[in-house]
């Protein structure tokens, strides 16, 4: 089985839950996929946290879709809102976005989140969550969650 959305929230569910979160704050976030030529590319993207997967909708024949395709790697920044307060910290997950094409799974995802028609869905295989706060107004903390291993914290004056 490959490392999915549950399988971090069992490893770390306190940093799953607020990972969570942030992305539940806002609507929009922001997906980078490779361009044909390598180069990055930046584009909204809705998410959904289902079924013990992180989901990646996206409409037909879209650029996103397009680079997952050719190439699974994305990184997916949760939306920091307004200002400058980053309520829950800067969160970041990267990995591989398989396209889902069994009709069972389309159907249970298609009932729950009722996506406009035709559409590609994606679930997603981790290979690292981030997440970066200020502490006591003090200290940047940094934290780093990666398959297989410990969460790692980094706190810096």
């Amino acid at each position: 089985m490959a490392d999915n959305w549950e399988t971090f929230t069992t490893a770390e569910p306190a940093l799953a839950a607020t990972v969570e979160a942030r992305f539940g704050a806002y609507t929009h976030h922001v997906l980078a996929t490779l361009r044909k030529d390598g180069s990055p590319r930046t584009t909204g993207l809705e998410v959904r946290f289902l079924l013990g997967e992180l989901w990646l909708g996206m409409m037909p024949n879209s650029l996103k879709a397009l680079d997952l395709r050719r190439d699974p790697r994305f990184a997916l920044q949760a939306n920091p809102g307004g200002g400058t307060d980053l309520g829950g910290g800067d969160v970041r997950i990267s990995g591989r976005a398989i396209e889902v094409d069994d009709p069972a799974t389309k159907a249970a995802y298609t009932k729950e989140v009722e996506p406009p028609q035709p559409f590609h869905l994606f679930r997603t295989e981790l290979t690292e969550v981030t997440r970066t706060y200020v502490e006591d107004d003090t200290y940047l903390v940094i934290q780093v969650w990666k398959p297989g291993q410990p969460l790692r914290t980094i706190k810096r004056a």
